[in-house]
């Protein structure tokens, strides 16, 4: 049962896209609903579903916030959820993901000790369709290691200076493990409207160009699925090109961030462009590879960028 939630204590509003996810959203909205620390409101924003989304959701009576909205794409989803959210912190989830049981108490109490953080993120397990551990988020990248080292086996760390830096180019925690004031969200201006992928990471960039302090949870707070027949993995080319825009818009949007900013966003699109481009030459697409990575030296000229470049001319020598 959950536990009664503290006077003065942060209320949060959980957001919940969905769209033609009637497989999925039952266990979503369990996962909150048995939240150790209530949730002030669970809002479901149904982005013009056609399945039967809208009856497994109205199903739960006034335990949800039940909006629908013509398709407009998750940003927009999320967007009208913040519109109406009426907790003074914000959290998301998927409509095919989960919660895992104490993921709103960890941040909720951290916020009651220490107010004065940015926004808060924390680690999170990869499942395949089946609920087989794939992974965790910090695991995977090297800055995730490091926390998680520096926390010494502690729940919680800190995130500061380079640290958050290395966040902008290898995000090791994503929106499902996001908490943070609605005002501040507000204040980036929600999700991106009009991209296909990489919408959260562009919005969490957006809250770390502005952030000092950034509260980690080291253990897991949430299970992210992926599944084979997703977007991105059954069509990589397509999301890793769409990553590029994505990235490349962000950079010019914070073009005026501090300078450390700005260099952990050209790493990132830098990066981005190096997958593609490998990619391409794995399917033997040489000229496109080229083209794929021709931009960083004209936009970054410098030994970093030749590099890349005569690695993917090697590449195409190597397959020709």
């Amino acid at each position: 049962m959950p536990m009664p939630m503290p006077d003065h204590s942060p209320r949060f509003s959980v957001i919940i896209p969905a769209y033609n996810s009637e497989a999925t959203i039952a266990a979503a909205i369990d996962s909150v609903l048995a939240q150790s620390w209530p949730a002030h409101e669970l809002i479901i924003v149904d982005d013009g579903s056609s399945d039967a989304t809208a009856d497994r959701i109205l199903a739960y009576g006034e335990r949800v916030r039940y909006i629908h909205q013509s398709n407009a794409g998750v940003s927009a989803a999320r967007n009208h959820g913040i519109r109406a959210a009426s907790g003074d912190w914000l959290a998301f989830l998927d409509a095919d993901d989960l919660y895992l049981p104490d993921r709103l108490r960890w941040h909720a109490e951290w916020i009651q000790r220490n107010p004065g953080l940015d926004f808060y993120v924390g680690n999170f397990e990869h499942r395949d369709e089946t609920g087989r551990p794939l992974g965790t988020g910090m695991a995977g990248t090297a800055v995730g290691q490091r926390l998680l080292e520096q926390a010494g086996g502690r729940r919680e760390v800190i995130m500061e200076g380079e640290d958050i830096l290395q966040f902008i180019e290898h995000q090791f925690s994503d929106v499902r493990c996001l908490s943070v004031p609605k005002p501040l969200m507000e204040a980036v201006g929600g999700f991106p409207a009009g991209i296909a992928v990489g919408e959260d990471v562009y919005c969490i960039v957006q809250l770390c160009a502005r952030a000092r302090a950034v509260g980690v949870i080291t253990a897991p707070m949430a299970v992210y699925t992926v599944h084979d027949t997703g977007a991105i993995r059954s069509d990589s080319l397509r999301a890793q090109a769409e990553s590029v825009v994505t990235f490349t818009r962000l950079r010019s949007d914070l073009r005026d961030a501090d300078p450390g900013v700005g260099r952990a966003l050209r790493a990132l699109v830098r990066r981005v462009r190096r997958d593609w481009a490998t990619a391409l030459l794995r399917q033997g697409r040489r000229a496109e590879a080229i083209r794929a990575i021709l931009p960083e030296l004209i936009e970054s000229p410098g030994p970093t960028a030749l590099r890349d470049l005569l690695s993917v001319l090697r590449g195409v020598k190597g397959r020709a």
